[in-house]
């Protein structure tokens, strides 16, 4: 009978370590935390360049200052009009390139505030591409950042 007692206070006690330590490992982690700047910057590079009907690929993405990145779509063989805007803090610039760093130099956006009349905080362009199924984007950020960087594809006559 004694041993029965001990064996259900162990359990016990090992039941109320492991609530404990669920319990603190949950209230422990890490909260995700948003930038409410980068909230308002990704709403804004949307509200430039909007989903249209038979788009075929883009993504909107926050990138830190001075970083490179690429972004892949994969998509059919054949001529794709590339639609980009950027949208970041004062000084703010990146450079998109279809071609591996040092091949290809690229076109500049300019992310600031004012960068055009018509879209405070932002720069759009577009241009057209031809690709055999992946189409690949190189976004090289300037040192002043984070920016919101908003691309999408549409298939153009062939």
């Amino acid at each position: 009978m004694v041993d029965r007692a001990r064996a259900v206070a162990l359990y016990a006690a090992a039941a109320v370590l492991l609530a404990g330590g669920t319990t603190w490992w949950f209230r422990a982690a890490p909260g995700e935390e948003t930038d409410p700047t980068i909230e308002q910057w990704t709403l804004s590079a949307e509200k430039l360049l909007p989903d249209s009907p038979g788009e075929h690929g883009g993504d909107t993405v926050a990138f830190a200052a001075g970083s490179d990145h690429q972004v892949m779509s994969v998509v059919a063989s054949g001529r794709y009009r590339v639609s980009v805007v950027c949208v970041g803090g004062a000084d703010s610039r990146v450079r998109v390139s279809m071609g591996d760093a040092g091949t290809d130099s690229g076109r500049g956006l300019n992310c600031s505030p004012g960068a055009q009349r018509d879209s405070p905080g932002a720069q759009r362009d577009q241009f057209e591409v031809g690709t055999s199924g992946r189409l690949r984007i190189y976004v090289t950020v300037g040192d002043a950042g984070p920016v919101v960087f908003r691309y999408t594809l549409l298939r153009t006559a062939n």
